[in-house]
């Protein structure tokens, strides 16, 4: 008989067969359905064939029913048989099993952290403070926050940094960065006038070099010049008489003014406040949670127990395992656990009002930079309506409203 397809990848063993007329032990294997393959007559009393490993047990059944022939198994062939030698090789099966734990390990380890977009004293700026953060060559990737908390802690702790990008490539960290320039304003080269770039009433003067055009308490329009770069050279004669068709032109003298000009100016802005309003807070008390996830099943490894908080806010981040340059489909899950209270808030109309002016002082603060001072503010409007009060403020402000602008010469 041919060869079972399979045979190899289920198993089979070679049997000898020994009694009077052996060939018809393995007839009656085929007659119970047993397949026999590669029969083959040895001596007169001893005959030989293939059975499949899963069969061997009818064989020791047919053996006891006819008592007259003896067994005797010669030849084992197929990976079960391949696989029970390998397993019984121990000192070859862990270190085959320390070799791989060790790859996984190794895959693991940030070998490289590369930095780009950044000059060099931006950039050890920047090392400095991912070595602080744990990362660095040689870490271990599970330790590490994920790439977008790298992020944000990197923007907040390097003000230099206008934006970075981190990623995670294999083994390597990679981080792209933009350097925070601030953009002054460029100084206009040649003669120029300082003119007013808003409405205001000027209080404040201080004309280092030019003519002033305006006194303090003066009212200003955009455009109107503040302070002139020409400035009179010389006077006509006294007595010298004008000619009708053609006057002298007066002889002038282009500078670059300069000075400080501070004017009182004017914003109107609107505001809402929420009279109730529910804040979500986090205590500072967390734990954490380990587990590996396969697929959708996760396995614990370490923090069995949830913490006894009243509510809780979970994060989860899951770091995918590498083994070489393959990701496996197995990934290691940091959950954090943080504790978190909610805290409802009830306002009066009164400390409505004054949160709202609070608030929209401090974001045209931060419209108008740090040298702009706000002097007082008045409420021109007050409405309360579907549980907040809406607000139109007449905010008054000192700032310096200068700008410089070329003198045109002419031909």
């Amino acid at each position: 008989m041919k060869r079972i397809q399979g045979s190899y990848l289920r198993g089979y063993v070679k049997v000898l067969v020994k009694g009077e007329r052996p060939e018809r032990f393995f007839q009656a294997c085929t007659n119970r359905g047993i397949a026999v393959w590669d029969i083959k007559k040895e001596t007169n009393n001893t005959c030989s064939g293939n059975v499949a490993l899963g069969d061997v047990k009818y064989l020791k059944q047919i053996k006891r029913e006819t008592n007259d022939y003896k067994l005797r198994f010669i030849g084992r062939k197929g990976y079960p048989f391949l696989i029970n030698q390998f397993f019984q090789k121990k000192p070859l099966l862990l270190g085959l099993c320390l070799s791989l734990l060790l790859i996984v390990f190794l895959s693991n380890i940030v070998w490289e952290v590369k930095i780009t977009g950044v000059p060099n004293d931006l950039e050890e700026k920047i090392t400095n403070q991912l070595e602080q953060y744990g990362v660095h060559r040689g870490s271990w990737s599970f330790t590490i926050d994920s790439p977008s908390v790298i992020q944000q802690r990197l923007l907040n702790d390097v003000p230099e940094l206008l934006w970075v990008g981190v990623h995670k490539k294999g083994t390597t960290y990679m981080l792209e960065g933009v350097e925070k320039v601030v953009v002054e304003e460029e100084e206009v080269d040649g003669p120029r006038n300082l003119v007013a770039t808003k409405k205001g009433v000027i209080q404040e003067m201080y004309v280092s070099k030019g003519v002033p055009k305006v006194q303090v308490n003066d009212y200003v329009e955009p455009g109107d010049v503040l302070v002139s770069g020409e400035i009179p050279s010389g006077q006509a004669s006294e007595g010298e008489e004008e000619n009708d068709d053609e006057k002298d032109e007066e002889e002038v003298e282009l500078i670059a003014a300069e000075g400080d000009i501070t004017a009182k100016t004017w914003y109107e802005t609107n505001v809402e406040v929420p009279l109730s309003t529910n804040n979500e807070t986090l205590t500072g008390n967390k734990e954490k949670k380990y587990a590996i996830r396969i697929g959708n099943i996760e396995f614990p490894i370490w923090g069995f127990k949830s913490p006894e908080y009243d509510q809780i806010h979970r994060e989860k981040y899951e770091q995918p395992i590498h083994f070489l340059t393959w990701e496996l489909p197995i990934k290691f899950v940091t959950t954090t656990l943080s504790e978190k209270e909610y805290h409802e808030v009830e306002r009066t109309k009164e400390e409505a009002i004054d949160y709202g002016i609070k608030q929209a002082k401090q974001e045209l603060q931060l419209h108008l930079g740090p040298k702009a001072e706000i002097i007082s503010e008045k409420v021109l409007h007050e409405t309360t309506e579907n549980g907040k009060v809406k607000l139109t403020l007449y905010i008054t402000v000192e700032e310096d409203i200068v700008k410089e602008e070329p003198i045109n010469q002419g031909d």
